[in-house]
């Protein structure tokens, strides 16, 4: 299954399935799947911007 890069949106405190626990402040990487994805649409979760320099090899 393909995994994606997921940190909490500002303000919002979002349970992580896989860990039993709150998603961290600094995020981490998770399945792509429809639960991430409903937190992703609610905007309980943000994927971040890659850094400069991976946006600049691509």
């Amino acid at each position: 299954m393909n995994r994606i890069t997921v940190v909490p949106a500002k303000g919002r405190a979002v349970p992580d399935p896989e860990t039993g626990e709150l998603l961290l402040p600094e995020g981490r990487d998770v399945p792509d799947d429809a639960y991430w994805r409903r937190r992703i649409a609610d905007g309980d979760v943000v994927i971040p911007n890659p850094p400069a320099k991976e946006v600049a090899t691509k």
